[in-house]
């Protein structure tokens, strides 16, 4: 893959945003690749617009990613699909919470993970190396749930393709 992945994950302080991107990003290095991260925490302390940025490629120059050109954009929460969409190249992919069901997650705290499971089906890295990924992030209580949350987006998005 010489071209650069584009992906933008926005939310609401308090969802993950941050944790999501630092995930993608371990997992981008895991696969081989050249990874650069930025973040926009605005009012992410009072439940305000939080940003990440994630690149991946052969080679990376920048960690932001312009707007128009996001090959992926990644909403945990539905009031930040409009303020965001610019950043959506076309013909890009949103994914939302709309893409998983939240009655099957074990927790509404997996939101952000399940999401990711739904990117990772779009994206080049293996199952292994996205759950190696999701180890590495999160305290090992925490892991199960996880994993079965990104499993239920991940599913969910491989029987819609």
């Amino acid at each position: 893959m010489s071209k650069v992945t584009n992906i933008i994950v926005a939310g609401l302080g308090g969802q993950g945003v941050l944790k999501g991107t630092d995930i993608l990003a371990d997992v981008a290095l895991r696969a081989g690749y050249d990874v650069k991260k930025s973040e926009i925490k605005g009012m992410s302390q009072r439940g305000g617009s939080v940003t990440g940025d994630v690149r991946f490629g052969k080679h990376v120059f920048s960690p932001m990613v312009s707007a128009g050109e996001a090959d992926f954009l990644l909403v945990l929460e539905p009031t930040q699909v409009e303020p965001h969409r610019y950043m959506l190249r076309p013909n890009g992919v949103l994914i939302t919470p709309d893409a998983v069901s939240a009655s099957q997650l074990p927790n509404k705290k997996t939101l952000n993970v399940a999401l990711l499971g739904a990117l990772s089906a779009h994206l080049p890295m293996t199952e292994e190396q996205w759950l190696a990924a999701l180890r590495a992030g999160f305290a090992e209580t925490f892991f199960e749930g996880n994993q079965k949350a990104f499993l239920i987006g991940r599913e969910g998005q491989k029987a819609k393709g």
